[in-house]
C-alpha cells in the first residue's frame, strides 16, 4: 500500500478542489441563464417544425442527432477542440487562424449570426466578470478578431481557464442539445418530460461524439447537414418567426 505523506495529501486535496471550481466555472459559462441569447435561437428548427420535418420527440431526437454527427455539433465540436488546444500549447498564430476559418464555416446568414452574436456576447461576459482572464496574452486573437465564432471562443477560453477539453466538449454539446430542445417545446406538442427524455436519449450519441471528435483530423473539418442549412434558409422568409434563427 502507498505511504500517505501530508504533501501528498495535501497536493491531492489541492487538484480536487481545483477540479471542482473548474467544474463550476464551466457550469456557469454555459448556463442558459449565461448572457450570450442561446434562447433565442433554434437553429432552423423553426421551420422544420412548419414544414413538419420535426413534430414530436421521436422526430426531434432524429432530427438533433443529424446535427450532432453531421452538422454544426461535428464542426462546432472540431473548432472548439483546436482552439482549446492551440492556448493549451500557447501557439497563439494557430489560434488565430481558427479564428478566421470558423468565421467562414456557416451555411446561411442566420446560422452564422446564430454563432457569431453568441460568441461576441461571451467574450464581452468574459471581460465583464473575468477581465483577468480576459486579458491573458494567448487570448490576444479574440480581442483583435472581427468575427468570434462561439465554439472556437468558448474552446479558447476554457483553456486560458484550465479547464480539461473533455469536460469542455460534454458541456457545450450538451448545452447545445439543450437549447434545441427548448425551442421545441415552444414550437412542438412536447411537455417537460417529453423534453427531458429527449435530451436523456441524447446522452449516447453525445459521448459517442466526443470521442469520434477528439480523435479526427482537424483536416477533415466540415459538415453535411444539407437539411438543416435549408430549413435556416427558408426561415429567413418564414412570415411568423419567434426565434433569430
Amino acid at each position: 500500500m502507498p505511504r500517505w505523506r501530508r504533501g501528498i495529501i495535501m497536493d491531492t486535496i489541492d487538484r480536487a478542489a481545483g477540479s471542482a471550481e473548474a467544474a463550476a466555472r464551466l457550469l456557469t459559462w454555459l448556463s442558459p441563464s449565461f448572457p450570450v441569447g442561446a434562447f433565442s435561437y433554434s437553429h432552423g428548427l423553426e421551420y422544420a417544425a412548419e414544414a413538419g420535418l420535426v413534430g414530436d420527440r421521436d422526430t426531434l431526437v432524429a432530427w438533433i442527432e443529424g446535427i450532432l454527427c453531421h452538422g454544426a455539433g461535428r464542426v462546432d465540436g472540431m473548432l472548439l477542440l483546436e482552439a482549446h488546444r492551440s492556448v493549451t500549447r500557447a501557439d497563439a498564430e494557430r489560434l488565430r487562424d481558427v479564428v478566421e476559418l470558423a468565421a467562414a464555416l456557416r451555411g446561411s446568414a442566420e446560422l452564422a449570426l446564430e454563432s457569431n452574436a453568441q460568441g461576441a456576447a461571451f467574450w464581452k461576459a468574459i471581460g465583464a466578470g473575468w477581465p483577468t482572464l480576459a486579458q491573458a496574452a494567448i487570448l490576444r486573437p479574440l480581442a483583435d478578431a472581427g468575427v468570434l465564432s462561439y465554439p472556437v471562443t468558448v474552446g479558447a477560453v476554457t483553456a486560458a481557464s484550465g479547464i480539461n477539453e473533455v469536460a469542455v466538449l460534454y458541456a457545450y454539446l450538451t448545452a447545445f442539445c439543450g437549447i434545441l430542445v427548448s425551442s421545441a417545446q415552444r414550437l412542438l406538442p412536447i411537455g417537460q418530460s417529453q423534453s427531458l427524455a429527449a435530451i436523456a436519449s441524447l446522452e449516447p450519441t453525445i459521448a459517442r461524439q466526443v470521442a469520434l471528435l477528439r480523435a479526427a483530423p482537424f483536416e477533415n473539418l466540415g459538415s453535411a447537414a444539407l437539411m438543416v442549412d435549408w430549413c435556416s434558409m427558408s426561415h429567413e422568409t418564414q412570415e411568423t418567426r419567434l426565434f433569430r434563427s
